[in-house]
């Protein structure tokens, strides 16, 4: 027989909570350790014996407790069950450690959560570039358009991963990311493209961060980018424009009708795949354009052109986008008709520099120039283009040759004007 059988049965009212007990009088069998008993469970076994409830009662700090330990099916015996008995009754008597279950438990489970922050560090602490690169790419391309995710796939692909990728992250130090754009400079890589190389990592690092794989300041915030000029030097003339969109409505009405807009009221490509009817206003000839590059809500106006167009769509739910793929679905990038329209127009024939091609972007930058050649003051033009500061809309500043001109003659009128009065000195001091 199993130890403990054979000795008195005791029946007892005060006891710790019973698992599988609905009764208030529990028959305590004593085992031969001292302040260890168990009860059997009236049915279910363990092996060829019935299965036991182990407790053990105590004195600590004046009063007597009891705790219940577990079943024999969970490993419990008597011998381990004197084994923890002694434990508690070891820490009450030193004051060193737990003097109940319920403290153990919690210190083991303080203990554990120490242990998983410790691995969380570690880990942080061993994540390459690669291994972050491999989470971040699917999300990227899940999220962004697709010429996006392709661009900083080639930054990663092409200069960062051949010298960072098994690095792990908190061991990439701005002076890693000044000799690759050492590296890219003597390729003769524009600084442009190492700009967007910088900012190809730097999106790994802000998603690093914001998924526990990184806990530092991000390094490309550290390094200086380099200058570049990258306002669009080339803009469409009306007639350009003309043959453009007449061209375009020839081939696909989708994309005329996106350049229409694009051109007359200044719109992103993402704006306008994210328009939805509720924020077309036909009476007031407003489109309401939310959640845009700045962050901010702002109101485009209507053109003539522009409301004719669509007050001739067919005019769908609040919530449904204006303009649709083929498929029924949302747009994500303009299809290569506008690519292979332009080609036809010859607009891009013999242009090396990025800065003077005509892509669909062009047509935002248009309206800007457009509106700065009438004379429409910078600040009119930034609301319109919905720029978050002045000096982004000043890289317009350049094409209105016209205005700066007559600022200078208002300067020599003044200068006349004053010599007029005998009020300029001349270079000797003489009148």
């Amino acid at each position: 027989m199993g130890r403990g059988f054979g000795l008195p049965i005791l029946l007892c009212t005060s006891h710790p909570t019973l698992p599988g007990r609905s009764d208030m009088a529990v028959a305590w069998i004593k085992t031969n350790f001292p302040g260890v008993r168990y009860y059997e469970h009236a049915t279910r076994k363990h092996g060829i014996q019935k299965d036991r409830y182990f407790a053990i009662r105590f004195q600590a700090e004046g009063k007597r407790r009891e705790e219940g330990l577990g079943w024999a099916t969970e490993g419990w015996t008597a011998s381990k069950a004197a084994q923890t008995l002694a434990e508690l009754k070891k820490a009450a008597a030193t004051g060193e450690g737990a003097t109940s279950l319920a403290e153990k438990r919690k210190q083991a489970e303080a203990k554990r959560q120490a242990e998983n922050e410790a691995r969380a560090i570690e880990e942080r602490e061993n994540t390459t570039l690669a291994q972050a690169w491999e989470k971040y790419l699917p999300v990227a391309q899940a999220n962004k358009a697709a010429h996006t995710a392709y661009a900083e796939e080639a930054a990663y692909r092409l200069w960062l991963s051949p010298t960072l990728a098994n690095k792990p992250l908190c061991d990439i130090k701005p002076i890693h990311l000044e000799r690759i754009k050492k590296t890219m400079t003597e390729a003769g890589r524009s600084a442009q493209t190492i700009r967007h190389v910088l900012a190809a990592l730097r999106q790994v690092f802000n998603f690093a961060k914001r998924h526990g794989l990184y806990a530092g300041d991000n390094p490309v915030s550290l390094v200086k980018k380099p200058s570049a000029d990258a306002r669009r030097l080339r803009f469409l003339t009306h007639d350009e424009a003309d043959r453009l969109l007449a061209a375009l409505a020839e081939r696909e009405s989708n994309v005329h009708d996106m350049a229409l807009l694009a051109l007359h009221c200044g719109l992103r490509a993402g704006e306008i795949f994210s328009l939805t009817w509720g924020d077309v206003d036909m009476e007031r000839g407003v489109l309401i354009l939310r959640d845009t590059k700045s962050g901010k809500t702002r109101a485009a106006y209507m053109t003539e052109a522009v409301a004719a167009m669509i007050g001739a769509m067919e005019r769908r739910g609040h919530n449904d986008l204006v303009f649709l793929s083929a498929n029924g679905g949302r747009i994500v990038q303009i299809t290569e008709t506008f690519n292979r329209v332009v080609a036809a127009l010859g607009f891009n024939n013999g242009v090396t520099d990025p800065r003077q091609k005509v892509v669909f972007h062009t047509l935002r930058h248009t309206f800007a120039s457009w509106l700065v050649e009438q004379s429409v003051d910078l600040y009119s033009v930034k609301e319109l283009m919905g720029h978050g500061t002045l000096a982004m809309t000043e890289r317009y500043s350049h094409l209105s040759p016209d205005k700066l001109r007559r600022a200078v003659k208002t300067l020599e009128a003044g200068m006349d004007k004053a010599r007029a009065k005998g009020k300029v000195l001349a270079i000797d001091g003489t009148r």
